[in-house]
């Protein structure tokens, strides 16, 4: 009997596989999960708490507190905003969930530290703290908790920034410097480098020497152009349309910003590793300046 049942489970199991070798090869259609952070009155007590609340603060006020890791004007919170909860932002909870994960820019798994290490590296052009280190638990213990009730490793809605199709007409510096000086230099300056008040960053700069680097994510002109989107002008996102997103976007990528970390000593060499793309402007020529050049 115990042979018949093995037998009869087997052959179950064998006329079950190729309907679900076809549903493996089917393209993922399940839709993206919903999903919102819990409120700041539900941050916990305690000693871990007392590591979620640190957390948020470095995230908003990330010179203050681990400034010896940050070599710019930026904080956490200028590309993820509302603390990290808004989604479209590329919001901290839905990282949290979506690591350990591969990245080609470094080409081997990230765990979440790592992808952290990264932001401090180019986003904040400042260095990696080290694994293990108070400022990365801290930052690990917060999005932990916004995480709260995620689900793991699924697509989740509003995570990163939105994919804009490809602009109608190709993205171009004159429309995108037009675009900016009427919906982004009352914040951003018209120079580009933002607003502080009382030592602390209110707009953050968008070029120039305070800004973020050309490693980080933001200088590819699709990741700006998402983010600008759905989130800008600050409280009207969404207002803009795909083609000045794109059009803006391109302009604030085509000013100079602190060398990429990952310099070889020659711009075309360091374009060629590492910023072969259609959609960054490291290497190119912006009114008779080859940017990433001296």
């Amino acid at each position: 009997m115990i042979a018949l049942s093995i037998a009869l489970r087997l052959a179950q199991v064998a006329a079950a596989e190729p309907a679900n070798a076809t549903a493996a090869a089917q393209p993922d259609t399940a839709p993206a999960h919903s999903f919102e952070p819990p409120a700041e009155s539900a941050m916990p007590s305690g000693e871990f708490g007392k590591s979620v609340k640190l957390g948020e603060q470095i995230f908003l006020r990330t010179g203050e507190y681990a400034g010896k890791f940050v070599g710019n004007s930026l904080t956490c919170a200028n590309c993820h905003l509302d603390a990290g909860r808004r989604v479209n932002s590329s919001p901290l909870w839905a990282a949290y969930v979506s690591y350990p994960a591969y990245r080609s820019k470094n080409g081997h798994v990230n765990t979440l530290a790592e992808r952290m290490q990264g932001c401090f590296r180019y986003s904040m052009n400042g260095k990696a703290p080290p694994l293990g280190d108070s400022v990365l638990v801290a930052l690990e213990s917060y999005a932990f908790w916004l995480a709260t009730g995620a689900p793991v490793g699924g697509k989740i809605a509003g995570r990163g920034y939105p994919k804009l199709p490809p602009p109608s007409l190709k993205a171009d510096y004159t429309r995108g410097a037009r675009v900016y000086a009427q919906h982004c230099s009352v914040c951003h300056g018209p120079d580009g480098q933002g607003q502080s008040s009382a030592g602390r960053t209110v707009f953050p700069p968008l070029w120039g020497d305070r800004s973020f680097n050309w490693g980080a994510g933001m200088h590819e002109i699709q990741n700006a152009a998402g983010f600008i989107k759905a989130n800008m002008p600050l409280g009207l996102g969404n207002t803009l349309t795909g083609q000045q997103a794109w059009d803006v976007a391109f302009f604030m990528d085509s000013h100079e910003r602190p060398q990429d970390p990952r310099f070889t000593g020659s711009v075309d060499q360091t374009r060629a590793k590492f910023h072969d793309t259609p959609t960054s402007m490291y290497g190119r020529i912006v009114n008779g300046h080859k940017l990433g050049g001296p």
